[in-house]
């Protein structure tokens, strides 16, 4: 079984808890985060995902993404995403932006954090992520540009609201 999120009306209000297949399954909606990760160049690190995953196996996605479970808070969900998945400890996260559930986000109301610039090893857990690397803004557009099919829907929305490289980062 999944862990457990907060299926939540229109308004991202609470209604009840079920498995996250559950929710999934029937378009429930219910509430993601993801994690932008720099490194001392400004340059985004990038993950893809293990072709194990159920949504867009083997597809470049942002850093660090996943749902919130059943009564924890956006923040804390995205900091244990980077913890699992990439091995990073952070106190804190840049909120950057939010979007409304729909069939884009897969009825995942989304909020969007940034963690900054990061030092030390990122260390992948195999279970999430099959490889990863950084790109700077014009390898990025050229991967939008020609290889949009092998990035996830996420990922191309972002870049395409100019929220990825929005200037100097910390």
């Amino acid at each position: 079984m999944t862990d457990p999120v907060e299926v939540v009306d229109d308004s991202d209000n609470p209604l009840c808890v079920l498995p996250l297949t559950d929710a999934a399954r029937q378009t429930l909606r219910h509430r993601a985060v993801l994690v932008l990760v720099y490194d001392h160049e400004g340059r985004l690190y990038l993950q893809k995902r293990s072709g194990s995953k159920s949504l867009f196996p083997g597809r470049w996605d942002l850093s660090a993404t996943g749902h919130v479970k059943a009564h924890e808070s956006r923040e804390d969900a995205a900091i244990r995403e980077l913890r699992e998945e990439l091995g990073i400890r952070v106190a804190g996260l840049r909120l950057l932006h939010e979007v409304e559930a729909c069939p884009t986000t897969g009825f995942a109301f989304v909020t969007l954090y940034s963690a900054g610039r990061v030092t030390g090893p990122i260390l992948t857990n195999p279970d999430e992520i099959s490889d990863g690397m950084y790109v700077d803004r014009e390898e990025l557009a050229l991967l939008v540009r020609d290889f949009r099919d092998r990035l996830t829907p996420g990922l191309v929305h972002f870049w395409e609201l100019g929220l990825l490289f929005p200037g100097e980062q910390d």
